[in-house]
């Protein structure tokens, strides 16, 4: 998917392609993740959808809930839900950040190795 450390840098057009493609990964991530919460809520709380989504948003985004919750089967959503959420947020932040991650590591290695290349060492 990346390319191999040998290869030199991509463009910054690429690079913006490829940062487009990983914020539209995002995107559906955190789309889904919303869905399995609002659909959750709805489910088990009896919620409104509006109000549903609201609870999700505000837990998928750190806050906390919103509403106050009355069942048991909703309780149990809702902590289950927490915690994803928590997970959730580490690996969707890794999905946007990776590229910029990668390139700035690349960026180092071919200059290291320009470095050695310069001073007559091996690459």
């Amino acid at each position: 998917m990346f390319e191999h450390h040998k290869e030199p840098l991509l463009t910054r057009f690429e690079f913006a392609l490829r940062m487009f493609r990983h914020a539209l990964v995002f995107v559906a991530m955190v789309c889904a993740a919303l869905g399995i919460g609002v659909l959750g809520y709805h489910a088990f709380e009896g919620m409104p959808w509006i109000d549903a989504t609201l609870n999700a948003s505000m837990i998928l985004g750190g806050m906390g809930p919103v509403n106050e919750l009355h069942s048991n089967a909703g309780k149990l959503f809702a902590s289950g839900y927490a915690l994803f959420s928590g997970l959730f947020f580490v690996a969707a932040m890794g999905v946007l950040f990776v590229p910029v991650v990668h390139r700035l590591l690349h960026r180092f290695h071919v200059r290291l190795e320009e470095e050695d290349e310069e001073e007559g060492g091996d690459a």
